[in-house]
């Protein structure tokens, strides 16, 4: 009989010792057990002993005709056949994380890029990569990359540079961005406008905390707009900026991609484009350095750089920043 003591209550029992002792509590038999998972019968006699000396009870009642489980036996091998199964779950898991393209992926995007881009991205996804769950959630930048920092997020579609430590992004395109006015304004039409036009135009922004804002005051000061000109700061997303243009109220920049959902629908907007090089954004995809999916986002993102080529974009060369 086994001996009970505090010692023997400290060790581990190892996976093929539970499965051994499974086995034998299934099959009542040590030749059969030991056949069911390919072990010779010495080693699952051994096995089983090695487990009952570590848990320091007795599972096994041995005569010269039978097998019988203990009444301790009979409660263990109930937890065993648990933990086997957890350990296979677990196993499965694992193969399935290693395949590419399946299981969760949590995709941050901006508020000025969604509308624009996520038709293309989940007409992709559906298409190509059908076993991926893909959710969307759609965030400033700031908050994007916080999430990716704390790992909320697994991936980001953002304008560029971030210059974020710990942090690498895999450019998409670069998009002119568009002057949006009503249609009276003189500007309307023209293909020609000089940057320094934007030195005086009464320019309406969004809110801050976009990007999308930094990145056309930035166009403006380039442009050479002294800093005390008046902004006009009046929306929280596009739509409504455009709805302010077409009132009157003033100018702005959108981004080439948003252009025609943003303008088509109102009869009283018109947009007029810069001379070359025009201002422009770059899109990328921004995943945390050194990610455990790196290659996967990699290929990711070489397959929307493919579907993105029907957009008035320029798609960028492969590669990191």
């Amino acid at each position: 009989m086994v001996q009970s003591n505090p010692g023997n209550r400290l060790k581990q029992p190892s996976l093929s010792q539970l499965r051994a002792f499974a086995a034998v509590a299934e099959h009542l038999h040590f030749r059969d057990a030991a056949a069911a998972i390919g072990m010779s019968q010495p080693a699952l006699s051994g096995a089983v002993s090695a487990l009952e000396e570590a848990l320091g009870v007795q599972l096994i009642e041995r005569t010269t005709r039978k097998v019988l489980l203990s009444p301790a036996g009979e409660r263990l091998a109930v937890r065993a056949r648990v933990v086997l199964d957890a350990v296979g779950e677990l196993m499965e898991e694992a193969v399935a994380v290693r395949a590419p393209f399946t299981g969760v992926l949590r995709l941050g995007v901006i508020p000025t890029v969604a509308p624009y881009l996520l038709p293309a991205v989940l007409r992709l996804v559906h298409e190509r990569y059908p076993a991926l769950d893909l959710q969307v959630h759609e965030e400033q930048t700031s908050s994007l990359i916080e999430g990716l920092g704390a790992g909320r997020l697994d991936l980001l579609l953002l304008a560029v540079p971030l210059g974020v430590p710990g942090v690498t992004e895999l450019p998409l395109f670069d998009e002119d961005f568009v002057l949006v006015m009503d249609r009276g304004h003189p500007l309307g039409g023209r293909a020609d406008i000089p940057r320094d036009a934007l030195r005086e135009l009464p320019l309406l922004l969004l809110d801050e905390g976009h990007c999308l804002r930094d990145q056309a005051l930035d166009i403006c000061r380039e442009a050479g707009r002294a800093e005390g000109a008046p902004v006009t700061t009046t929306a929280a997303g596009l739509s409504t900026l455009v709805q302010l243009v077409a009132g009157g109220l003033g100018v702005t920049l959108l981004p080439r991609t948003a252009v025609t959902v943003e303008t088509a629908r109102n009869e009283a907007l018109t947009t007029g484009y810069f001379t070359d090089p025009a201002p422009s954004r770059r899109v990328a995809l921004a995943m945390r350095t050194g990610a455990a999916r790196q290659e996967e986002f990699e290929e990711l993102a070489a397959a929307l750089r493919e579907a993105m080529r029907a957009l008035p974009v320029r798609v960028t060369e492969s590669g990191r920043s």
